[in-house]
């Protein structure tokens, strides 16, 4: 993991760790002296967090969720899965009919506070690279995004296909004015890009119509084409 993210962040570096659960992300951009600000608004994981990373100056732990606007917004939590807990009930309905799903319930939800990536570059700075894992909900919380970032990540679940597809859409957007994003594909937990060069949007969608079938999630990959249009740097 370390290896793979040297390619993105280095010593003196902002990383945002969105849905930060219990910080496998922030373990190893700390080994790359980056100042990790991770997000996680579920309490059984602020716990572990805060037991990890709470000493550690480097490391922000910001308790609440991002979205499309400030304000509040009830998670739903899945107590015996909390990996797959969401504020979107569209993409619970959505994975629920899938095989591998079968067996996870959201019993409890909780009511937790929301800001906007713009108002976490405003505490914090741009970040360097910006990881959003936040099960379904990552189309509103790149919807509180106003700038392009020099690189960032979002999950993509075979059962939620359009969801990902409609991320992408706002990537694309963002990007628009920057020079554009190129993308890529990493499979499942590998830590390694399914392609040996980096793709348009149109191609990273043909690249992805050959891992859905597979029913295993991932994650996607963006890079500016030109990285000089987006500067990294703190508050």
């Amino acid at each position: 993991m370390v290896r793979f993210y040297r390619e993105f962040l280095g010593p003196g570096d902002v990383g945002f760790d969105i849905g930060a659960h219990v910080g496998s992300r922030v373990r190893a951009w700390r080994k790359l002296g980056v100042r990790v600000i991770a997000v996680e608004p579920q309490p059984d994981c602020l716990r572990i967090l805060r037991l990890f990373f709470g000493r550690d100056q480097g490391v922000t732990i910001v308790p609440q969720a991002l979205g499309a606007r400030p304000g509040q917004a009830r998670l739903g939590i899945s107590t015996a899965t909390p990996t797959v807990s969401s504020m979107s009930s569209d993409w619970i309905e959505s994975v629920t009919a899938d095989h591998s799903f079968a067996r996870v319930r959201w019993d409890r939800s909780i009511e937790v506070n929301v800001a906007t990536l713009d108002d976490l570059i405003a505490v914090h700075g741009l970040p360097a690279f910006c990881k959003i894992d936040v099960e379904g909900f990552e189309v509103d919380v790149l919807a509180g995004l106003t700038r392009p970032l020099r690189a960032l990540s979002f999950e993509y679940l075979p059962p939620a296909h359009d969801a990902a597809l409609a991320a992408l859409g706002l990537v694309e957007q963002l990007g628009a004015a920057a020079g554009g994003y190129l993308y890529n594909y990493s499979p499942i937990e590998t830590m390694r890009l399914a392609s040996d060069r980096w793709l348009d949007a149109a191609d990273l969608v043909q690249l992805l119509e050959r891992f859905r079938p597979l029913g295993r999630s991932g994650d996607v990959y963006a890079r500016l084409a030109r990285p000089d249009r987006a500067t990294a740097g703190t508050a």
